[in-house]
């Protein structure tokens, strides 16, 4: 399967049972909702799906669940402690079905690009499967340059793709400067979906699509077109929502919103907890009055 790094790709939730373990029937049920929606892949075991909190064989399990259920691409985060497990579940999601990897630094240690390089290139050439570079300082602390992007594209074929997530747009530019029609470009922050494709961003990997991919798929398709009038309407109704992602409580505060929608529960794992009190009440007034909002398509 081509995977073209083009169009919304949500990067998923993980629902949980009451006991905290993997609902894979809701897993199933809600990625085969997106695509249905015009979703044009799938990313699991990010830092939306929790993946920090997900073991080896979890991890695993979830991107066998997703490869089964829907026939697009599945790109699962690569993320973990060290370089050897990294480099492990890179090979494991390639036999769980995974079409390409979303290559992450390593949870915790930040340090030079000596380092942060050659825990990429481990990763990157564990398989051969297309990658996507992810630029994600605020969460990791660690941020690659557009020129160390582009001396990784230069030095490994499969390296496809950067999602650019340090929320300045300037980089999409600055990296589109470098590599021309090397790299594709994705924003990884739901709340600069206009300005990064205007830059020249060709997907998005998002987080609220995972309760709202009609309205997001439209609003990546308006933004594509040039159709900027439109596209302003829908994000100016959209925005508080999106806003949602960029704040330390997104996982809860858009399973949240995925429950309102009836998706999935809003339970999350430790150390998260779910919201209660006046965070509860503010985040409920917010999302109540979106839903009541939402925009004819």
């Amino acid at each position: 399967m081509t995977v073209n790094f083009q169009g919304v790709m949500p990067a998923i939730t993980t629902p949980f049972h009451a006991d905290l373990s993997i609902d894979h029937d809701n897993v199933t049920r809600t990625v085969q909702w997106l695509v249905a929606a015009g979703c044009s892949g799938i990313v699991p075991c990010g830092s939306l799906g929790e993946g920090a909190t997900l073991s080896f064989d979890e991890k695993v399990a979830l991107i066998e669940t997703c490869a089964r259920a829907v026939d697009v691409p599945v790109i699962p985060g690569i993320a973990a402690l060290s370089t050897a497990e990294a480099v492990r579940l890179a090979k494991a999601a390639q036999a769980a079905g995974a079409r390409g990897l979303m290559v992450l630094p390593p949870y915790v240690y930040s340090t030079d690009w000596r380092e942060m390089k050659a825990h990429l290139a481990a990763v990157i050439t564990a398989t051969g499967l297309p990658c996507i570079i992810y630029n994600n300082p605020v969460a990791y602390r660690t941020d690659f340059s557009p020129e160390q992007i582009l001396e990784l594209a230069n030095e490994f074929e499969n390296v496809k793709a950067v999602k650019e997530s340090s929320t300045d747009v300037r980089r999409v530019t600055a990296i589109k400067a470098l590599a021309g029609d090397r790299l594709k470009l994705g924003v990884g922050v739901d709340d600069a979906l206009l300005e990064g494709v205007a830059a020249g961003a060709e997907f998005w990997i998002a987080g609220l699509v995972d309760a709202l991919p009609e309205e997001s798929v439209r609003l990546f398709e308006l933004a594509r077109a040039g159709r900027h009038e439109e596209a302003a309407r829908l994000y100016a109704w959209f925005l508080p929502l999106l806003r949602l992602d960029t704040v330390p409580k997104f996982v809860q505060l858009i399973k949240l919103v995925q429950e309102k929608r009836g998706i999935c529960h809003r339970r999350v794992r430790p150390p998260r907890l779910v919201l209660e009190g006046a965070e509860l009440a503010a985040a409920d007034a917010l999302i109540e009055h979106a839903l009541a909002t939402r925009p004819a398509l």
